[in-house]
Order: structure tokens, then sequence, then C-alpha cells
């Protein structure tokens, strides 16, 4: 069997992801406690660690959500385990309430906080630049500028962060989190780490009552002062010019390109800045007493720059700070936006030496891609029930609060079922605030995962506050839109060990709902069975629905594997009319319209064989085209 490439010995050049790396980097600091909630674009640190968790001896989990999971992977650093917990940009939210305690009280071995960012919002609701959270919580922020160098850097804020006592916040972004590069392993996973820890009682720094939370706040702004001497992370080329650029993350990288094509490598002091929170006092100071102007290079807020103009005020010194008049601060930044404010800076012409050299060219081109639910995608069956149900039973103007995940995608036509879509778990806390002062209907959609995340509390709170929405829990039995990780209804850990599995029907039934159960497979069925339960809710009932199919990217890895072969559909072409009801009412992508084409045609190759067109067809032209094994229908239900 081949070698996990996470597992490979020291002086190996091996391939890594970004994420990958920062994961190898854990490893090598000696790490034995791993915790994240997944999310784009930092789902791979934690992937990878449950991979290889048994061969290297170290504890890692797929927590409920980033507040628990931080809370895990503290409660191991106070006990002098080193620990490191991972989440996207905005999972930093959910866990912000301990992140700020955290640094009151410090840690007892190195804790590092992964916070992926996700600039131009890729795969996320905004594009919020977490260095912020380091300057509002006093803790230091270190930011590498290539998947090698978060590899040996988070090394270092492990480092770091066991000699200042605090935990260390890591910012990676897309970039360089997706971003694949050679790298040379500098140190073997150590044999031997400590991973049995013990938990010293000290009430003033661990219990954080007013009286100990103002001392240890003394304590938090004498380590803050220290970082701010920080020197390690800084570095200067050709110091002494009269233009300096300042330059942290994947920024440094477009910065040092574009520098060598303008030929002005040597004109300028570049300063590479691998902790821009809170930024190192000393070597900057230098920089400032000798330059003129200053650019600041970094991508998205201006975290460095006002910091920067901070010194120079404070200090007195005759030096012009520029930075956001001539760096873009929304999107991720381009080596196009980055060589054209060096070249304004420099005075240098600004023409791209790129420009005029056409583009490769497909022909026919490339049509646009928007994303879709999968062909197969429980989620389109079971909103193709519930909207035939809402007009069976006479419902009008329903609104339809959504969530975060792949059924987020129900906003699309021709389901609608999506009309809001804030954070996890907003679905249901919306609903609630909404159907207090509308009189429509309201109808909170949210996924399996998310429920377990933070759809419970919000969920709790309509039986509480006796407010009148229907739950909808679309449960395909995995976390899909992240990579398929397991969740507390899958009965599965992150080290592949089974758990108890928590049902949501069993969890709303106990606060108080009544709930339905449907397999959106049987689209008949469903209908039938989403009908009574809107006949119910318009009564005035408390309802809630689970709707529960599995993925269908899992269903067709699973029937491969066990070699189950499921129903592939086919139009027949003297039944087909041509009303398009297929195409119009299911969007899905096997089914195809041929230009200059009246009659749809299925893909083959795409079709999961999940029936709903079939179901939906009304003169009975969509059949089997195949023969199925008589178990197909197990592989949609069975984990």
């Amino acid at each position: 069997m081949r070698e996990h490439p996470l597992l490979r010995p020291r002086g190996s050049r091996v391939l890594l992801l970004g994420n990958e790396a920062i994961a190898r980097g854990a490893l090598e600091a000696g790490i034995c406690f791993a915790t994240a909630y997944p999310g784009t674009p930092s789902t791979e640190i934690v992937e990878v660690l449950s991979e290889v968790a048994k061969e290297c001896g170290i504890y890692v989990e797929w927590s409920v959500n980033e507040k628990v999971a931080f809370e895990a992977a503290y409660g191991a650093a106070i006990a002098g385990v080193r620990s490191l917990t991972a989440m996207k940009h905005v999972g930093l939210n959910v866990a912000a309430d301990i992140l700020m305690s955290s640094a009151y009280a410090g840690v007892e071995e190195g804790f590092v906080v992964v916070t992926a960012d996700d600039p131009s919002a890729h795969s996320s609701q905004n594009e919020q630049d977490n260095r912020w959270y380091g300057l509002l919580a006093h803790l230091p922020v270190i930011e590498p500028s290539s998947a090698r160098e978060a590899y040996k850097l988070v090394k270092e804020a492990f480092k770091l962060s066991s000699e200042y006592k605090v935990p260390v916040i890591f910012r990676s972004t897309t970039r360089i989190s997706h971003t694949r590069m050679p790298i040379e392993l500098e140190e073997d996973i150590p044999a031997t780490k400590k991973c049995r820890g013990e938990f010293t009682k000290s009430y003033e720094r661990w219990v954080l009552v007013p009286a100990h939370a103002r001392r240890r706040k003394l304590e938090l702004m004498k380590t803050w002062s220290a970082l701010r001497g920080e020197e390690r992370f800084v570095t200067i080329f050709n110091p002494g010019r009269e233009k300096a650029i300042v330059a942290a993350g994947l920024a440094y990288t477009y910065v040092k390109e574009s520098l060598e094509i303008l030929g002005l490598s040597d004109k300028v002091t570049l300063v590479k800045v691998n902790m821009p929170v809170p930024l190192p006092s000393k070597p900057l100071i230098g920089v400032l007493e000798r330059a003129k102007e200053i650019l600041v290079v970094e991508e998205l807020d201006p975290v460095m720059e006002l910091q920067l103009k901070d010194l120079v005020v404070t200090g007195g010194f005759s030096v012009n700070v520029i930075g956001k008049d001539l760096v873009p601060g929304n999107y991720e930044l381009t080596p196009e936006a980055v060589y054209r404010a060096i070249a304004k800076f420099t005075g240098a012409s600004d023409k791209l030496p790129w420009e005029g050299i056409d583009p490769v060219k497909t022909e026919p081109p490339i049509p646009p891609r928007p994303p879709v639910l999968c062909a197969g995608c429980p989620h389109r069956s079971t909103y193709y029930a519930l909207k035939v149900a809402v007009n069976k039973t006479g419902l009008r103007n329903v609104v339809y609060t959504g969530d975060i995940g792949c059924y987020t995608l129900g906003y699309q036509k021709p389901f609608e079922t999506q009309m809001t879509c804030f954070e996890m778990g907003g679905s249901i806390g919306v609903a609630h605030g909404l159907a207090k002062v509308i009189d429509n209907p309201v109808i909170a959609v949210i996924g399996d995962s998310t429920f377990y995340h933070a759809g419970i509390p919000p969920a709790l709170n309509v039986i509480y506050n006796k407010s009148h929405v229907l739950v909808l829990v679309l449960d395909n039995i995995t976390t899909a839109m992240t990579g398929h990780q397991p969740h507390p209804g899958t009965g599965v850990t992150a080290m592949s060990e089974p758990t108890t599995r928590i049902m949501p029907e069993s969890v709303l039934s106990s606060l108080g709902f009544k709930v339905y159960t449907i397999n959106p497979l049987d689209v008949k069925k469903a209908i039938e069975e989403f009908t009574r339960a809107l006949e119910d809710f318009k009564r005035g009932e408390k309802v809630a629905v689970v709707s529960r199919m599995r993925c269908a990217l899992e269903v067709l890895r699973d029937a491969r594997r066990r070699r189950v072969v499921l129903p592939v559909y086919t139009i027949v072409d003297e039944k087909c009319t041509g009303c398009m009801a297929c195409v119009k009412l299911t969007a899905c992508p096997a089914l195809i319209v041929e230009p200059g084409s009246k009659k749809p045609r299925i893909e083959s190759v795409l079709c999961a064989g999940c029936g709903l067109c079939a179901a939906i067809c009304p003169y009975g032209a969509i059949v089997t085209a195949n023969k199925p094994s008589e178990n197909w229908v197990e592989v949609w239900s069975k984990l």
C-alpha cells in the first residue's frame, strides 16, 4: 500500500496542498490533539490529519461546530498538550467568545488557531479579514506567503505559543490553502510526544470572574508589548532605500515578482512581514527612519497600514505611508493589481508586460457553468415534493428561510425555496423573527450537519417562544458541501470509529415538534407526507419534517464499490411530447436540450437513477434503459 504523503521521512520531497503542508508542519511540531468543523478553504487540514491519526498516535475529531472545536483543543492546551484547531474565516466568529477569554487565561503548551480566510468569497458569504481578531483579542497573527512557508511557519507558531503561553492565530487564505507546492521535509514526525497532560488548578487564571479577568488582562498586555519587540517574523531586503514596500502573505509573493519584472529589486527596500499582528515595531522603526515613502501591500483590510501609520505618528517620523489608495481593498489581490500599484508608487510605466498577448481561445467557447444541484441530488426531489404539497394545501406567499450548504442552491429556479442565507443555523433563527412580524407562512430549510452545528438552539427557541415555523431538515447523511465528512447523524467519527448515531427527528421530537420523516426517493409518498405535515402546520401545530436520502455522489461511489447497478433513465421519443416538464420542474443537469431540438434527452453518463424525472413525466415517456440490481434502493438509504 502506498505510503501517505504526510508520513514520508525527513529529506523527502513531497507535493503538498497548502492545507496538507500546515498539517505536516503541525505533526512535526508535536501536536497530539486536532479539531475542526469542516469549512472551505480550511477542511483538508484536519481531514488529512484524521487519515494519519492512528499511525501518528494523535487524537483528531470533527466537532459539531467551531466553538466546540476551539474549546476542545483549548482544553488540551491548558493541560499541557500541543493542539490545533482549524476553521474557515467565518467559523472564527462562532468561536469568538472562547477566543477572547483564552487570550486572558493563556495556555500551558502550544495552541495554534488556523483561520483560512477567503478573499473574493469564493465559497463563503463574506470575505472578512480575520487579522482583526488578533488586534481585538491581543493575540499574535502569523501569515505565510506560500504553501511551503505555511509548512515552516506553523512550526514557528507553535514555538511562539509555547514561549509566550498564549494562543496563536495562523492566517491562511484560499490561494495558499489550495495551492500545491513541492516541499522538502525538514524533520521527522516525532515518535514520542506529550499526549497525556495534567490540569493544574489555578482559580485566578482559569476562572475568569471579573476580579480575575482584570488581573489577567494586565498580564496579557505585558505579553502584547513583548510581542511587539519580536524581530524573527520580519525580513528586510535592501535596507536604507528612500522607497520601501511592506508586504505580508501572498501579497509579498506578488510584490517580489513585480519588482523583478520592473527591474527594481535592488532599488526598493522590501519588508517581508510574517507577523502582521502585532506589527513588530523595532525592525519597522529602522525602515521608517530612512525611507521617505512606504507602500503597504496586504490582502483585504489595511491592518498593517493602520499599525504602521500609528508608528509614524507616535514616533514623529516624516514618511508618507500609502496603502489602500493604490492597493485594492476588495477581493483577492492579483499580480496585475499589485504590479500596477508598485508601478504608480515607483513612477514606472504601469503597462503590463503581458498586455497584447492573446489569451488561449477554445472552439466552441466554453459556456458559463453556474453551480447547480448534482444529478440525483436528494434536495431536488425534496424541493419538488415540497412545492407540490404547498400548492395542494393552498398555502400562499410562503417565505422560505435558507441556510449554508449544497441546498442553498434551492434559491434558483424552479425551486425558489431559499429566500435568505446569512450564517450557519440562521434559517431557523431568522424564520422565528419573521414569523413574529409577518402574516406569511414561514418554512425554515436547514441541512443535517448545519442542524447539529447551529440549528438546535434556534429550534428550541421556536418552541420556547411560541413561534409558528415549520422546520425542514434535509438529511443526506453527510457533510456534503465540504467533502463528505461525518457528523453526529452518521454514527462514525473522524477517525472512522463507530459511535452513537443521533437522529435529527429524535432531537426535534424531544423539543416538542411533531416530526414527519420522509424519503424523497419515493416522490409520490413524499408528496403525501409533506401534504399531511403542511395541513398540521396550517392548523397551528408545531411541525418539523426530516427528509432523508443519501447524497448522490456517495451513492454512486458506494454502488461502484459494491457492484450494484443503479437505474439509468432514457426518454422514449415516441411518447415524449416535448412539454419540457422534466426540464422545467427539476433543472437536472442530466437532462439535455440540444440547440434546435424540441425534446430533451438524458445524458446516461450523468444520470444517477433517482427517478424524479420519471415520476414527473405526465406521459410516461421516461423509463429505465437498463436492468438495475434488485437491491439498488438500499444503496440510497443505508450507510
